[in-house]
């Protein structure tokens, strides 16, 4: 079967580099998938869960906001950052997710819009990890 190059690059430096069968990563406009000789297009990638699989075997990562390329057998990511499934802490993202579900009550009380804000964007970095370790162990 034809690879496509995968790149998963953040801030800190490049956490995936590698040829895989495919790649399926959480576009703003929705799950999308790339094989080899894909067309060249770019897209937003959303917090969610980013697969790709090599020989057969799935690997996932949570990764939060960010651009993809796909060109010339290259898929590349840049995004805020990822994290495998494998080293997700699973109780510290489930207190995340309390302490945000928490903040979004007390922010629906107020007018304070930025604590809205940033209350949904910890929840939904809370939930893609946990669905990312949850695919990852099962």
């Amino acid at each position: 079967m034809a690879q496509i190059q995968l790149e998963v690059v953040t801030p800190n430096g490049a956490v995936v580099s590698e040829d895989v069968d495919i790649v399926t990563a959480p576009g703003v406009g929705g799950e999308f998938g790339v094989l080899a000789n894909h067309a060249p297009f770019l897209s937003t990638i959303k917090t969610g869960t980013l697969s790709f699989k090599k020989d057969r075997v799935s690997k996932f990562l949570m990764v939060t906001g960010g651009f993809t390329e796909v060109s010339n057998n290259k898929v590349t990511f840049l995004v805020e950052s990822a994290e495998y499934g494998n080293d997700i802490d699973v109780e510290r993202a489930l207190r995340a997710k309390e302490r945000a579900e928490k903040r979004l009550a007390q922010a629906q009380q107020s007018a304070e819009k930025i604590n809205r804000v940033r209350a949904e964007a910890a929840l939904q970095r809370a939930l893609a990890r946990l669905r990312t370790a949850e695919l990852t162990r099962s």
